[in-house]
């Protein structure tokens, strides 16, 4: 299994993003098992607090570049239904009515940091980065994650995440609001499950209430501003800086791109 589900304790739940030999990498069947945990979890009145993780040193390295999930022959539409897979699981996520904690060790990049931030809480290890290469992979950011991100830094960081893709570590991710709270090196879950049972003891109505109002005041513009991501996705997936940047990603070199 890709991904495991354990119940901590009473209506605490621990979602486990588990293939290191891949270093967590997203491919098609385990954005498909978050999905459907998200959803199942989503659907129950006894959840008080969901915490997803990944390994004590690596949460995940973003999507499993090596494992299309489109196959080659697929045509545009099929691509373009293949493409809702990224953002349905944010949805998902955001979706779950009790309260989620992203807990992150070690590094977050691409779709495992946009994952991230469809969750209430992110708590980070000390050696624990974000990053966002896509744009140095050719294509545009994707996954609905742009309005969420701009929410918790601003436009200009927003950009200069996005844009440079340099990799934001705990301390400055606990300054910008990407981060809630720091933990010692490996210790994001233990801190995510403490958070986790002081929600658990709270009257589970209110906290649900509370989350939902948020959530709806913070996020009303985003389904109008998120409604071009996926094709500008699949626009930028078709075009040859795509290929080069991902090529180049593969093989380790420098890419040479020329806007075809």
């Amino acid at each position: 299994m890709s991904v495991t589900l354990e119940e901590h304790a009473a209506g605490i739940h621990i979602v486990r993003i588990d293939r290191p030999q891949k270093r967590n990498a997203l491919d098609p069947a385990t954005i498909a098992a978050l999905t459907t945990i998200a959803r199942d979890l989503g659907a129950r009145a006894d959840i008080r607090a969901v915490i997803l993780s990944g390994g004590d040193t690596i949460f995940s390295c973003g999507i499993d570049l090596a494992t299309p999930a489109v196959a080659e022959d697929a045509t545009l539409i099929e691509r373009r239904q293949a493409l809702r897979a990224g953002p349905d699981l944010c949805r998902a996520w955001e979706e779950i009515e009790a309260i989620t904690i992203c807990a992150i060790d070690g590094y977050c990049i691409g779709g495992a940091f946009a994952l991230a931030l469809a969750c209430d809480f992110r708590i980070m290890g000390a050696d624990a980065t974000l990053r966002l290469p896509e744009i140095a992979l050719g294509m545009n950011m994707s996954w609905q994650t742009l309005p969420r991100l701009t929410a918790l830094v601003g436009p200009a960081r927003a950009k200069r995440i996005t844009v440079f893709g340099d990799a934001v570590a705990a301390t400055q991710a606990l300054d910008w609001g990407l981060a809630d709270a720091g933990a010692d090196r490996g210790g994001a879950l233990d801190l995510a499950l403490r958070w986790a049972e002081r929600i658990a003891a709270l009257p589970p109505m209110p906290v649900r209430m509370t989350k939902e109002a948020v959530n709806r005041t913070s996020g009303a513009l985003h389904a109008a501003v998120n409604h071009m991501d996926r094709d500008q996705f699949l626009l930028t997936t078709l075009s040859h800086d795509f290929e080069e940047g991902v090529a180049a990603f593969l093989g380790k070199r420098t890419p040479r791109f020329d806007d075809r």
